[in-house]
């Protein structure tokens, strides 16, 4: 028994060091990720233990910070293939498999948070900040219409710019191949195939987004040379 105590006493001396030495954003990350887990496993070892009384509250608490925390957690696609659209102040994600789609602010007052961690009033918010810019605004409705449909009654939708175009000249390669979710050296098979999966995902006609269609069909022409 002392064993095992002196073992979980050198553990946990050894994840504060870590934490300790780490840059303050991947503790934070580790924290959100590993805190649950730490608790339902000392949790158990208490229980196994005959010490029920500490290690059942801490397995309770556990459990509820893990299930607290899961819209905080990065998206984990089954399939592990995303595709990535940035612009100036957002990126968007869009699971290839299921569809979904989430995002992260680049900059602004809202830096660092996730789409899905925020009310309908931040987005909405956010909307507003970034009006200066049409493709920050168009990605960002793109997402209001998916989860928050009839936010345009509460606010202007005339407030974007965007055109309804994305320019060519201005995609790079690598972005076009992250857009897509596939590789630099891609061949012509792969790309097609990945475009059309993903344009059958977000086209307006099956309830998509304009503006992310477009983006796609841009990044095959920049890949494609058409």
């Amino acid at each position: 028994m002392a064993f095992y105590v002196f073992l979980f006493i050198g553990l946990l001396f050894a994840l504060l060091y870590l934490l300790l030495t780490q840059p303050a954003k991947k503790s934070a990350a580790f924290l959100v990720n590993a805190g649950p887990i730490l608790l339902i496993v000392t949790g158990v070892l208490l229980t196994m233990f005959r010490r029920g009384a500490l290690g059942l509250p801490l397995i309770f608490i556990g459990v509820t910070w893990w299930r607290r925390t899961r819209p905080m957690r990065p998206i984990s696609p089954a399939g592990g293939r995303t595709s990535t659209v940035r612009s100036a102040f957002l990126e968007m994600e869009l699971d290839h498999d299921t569809g979904e789609l989430d995002g992260r602010v680049l900059s602004g007052t809202m830096e660092g948070r996730r789409f899905s961690d925020l009310s309908e009033d931040e987005l909405l918010s956010l909307h507003l900040e970034f009006q200066s810019d049409s493709e920050s605004t168009a990605l960002l409705e793109s997402y209001l219409e998916r989860y928050h449909p009839g936010w345009q009654e509460r606010i202007k939708s005339g407030s974007s710019k965007w055109n309804g175009t994305t320019a060519t000249g201005q995609m790079s390669r690598q972005e076009a191949c992250e857009i897509l979710g596939v590789s630099t050296d891609a061949s012509r098979e792969e790309i097609l195939d990945a475009w059309r999966r993903l344009i059958k995902r977000v086209h307006p006609d099956s309830g998509g987004s304009a503006f992310l269609a477009a983006k796609i069909n841009t990044a095959k022409s920049t890949l494609l040379g058409d």
